[in-house]
């Protein structure tokens, strides 16, 4: 579909959610000046803008750029079903607080699904925040992660999320010529290695998938 086309079905979202082009914007986490330059075609409709939709309101990409149906109703509804069969996203920082992930997945915490073909729609997508896995993952970018606790079958090398008694963190977790402890590694290289015992980890959640969102606009 053109811009065009994809322009014509945002605004057919914003009129079907009864809000203002302001509002749409607000939800979206987009300055409203730049969004009414999108819709008037006076800038592009990027990949970063689709996303944010996607997550944001919880719709299907495939709508925002498939052909436009003859009837809005149906294609409503239609969204509607392939959104609802996507992965929730849930208002989470995996990164602020200590609580026990697996009791946060909740169906008052899911703020809408997102729809993509790599994600499993058996993972839970979760909001990262900081900047110590740039440039793999931006600071208030999206991250989808398995539901199971991972401790007992650790994939060396690759990301986690990391439960400790004070605190959560993404991390690489690698291994340490003790095998009592592990090495938790971040992507930026102005961190340190953090060096901890295994018994200390609360829980571990495999991060599978990354969307990085840009918020700066």
């Amino acid at each position: 579909m053109t811009d065009k086309g994809i322009i014509n079905r945002l605004r057919e979202l914003i009129g079907r959610n009864g809000i203002s082009q302001a509002e749409f914007a607000r939800r979206i986490g987009m300055d409203p000046s730049n969004l009414s330059k999108h819709l008037n075609g006076h800038l592009p409709v990027s990949e970063s803008l689709l996303n944010r939709v996607v997550v944001e309101m919880g719709v299907s990409k495939e709508w925002l750029k498939g052909s436009s149906p003859a009837d809005p109703d149906r294609s409503i509804a239609r969204m509607q079903d392939v959104a609802l069969s996507g992965t929730p996203v849930y208002d989470i920082d995996v990164t602020a607080g200590f609580a026990e992930l697996s009791r946060m997945f909740t169906n008052d915490r899911v703020v809408g699904y997102i729809n993509l073909p790599q994600i499993s729609p058996d993972c839970a997508v979760v909001r990262v925040s900081g900047d110590s896995m740039q440039p793999l993952v931006n600071n208030e970018s999206l991250v989808a992660i398995s539901r199971e606790d991972s401790r007992g079958n650790i994939f060396w090398g690759q990301m986690y999320v990391v439960v400790l008694d004070d605190y959560r963190m993404v991390k690489f977790v690698r291994r340490h010529e003790d095998d009592d402890k592990v090495v938790l590694r971040s992507a930026n290289p102005d961190y340190d290695d953090m060096v901890v015992d295994r018994k200390s980890i609360r829980s571990m959640y495999l991060v599978e998938t990354v969307v990085n969102i840009s918020r700066r606009y």
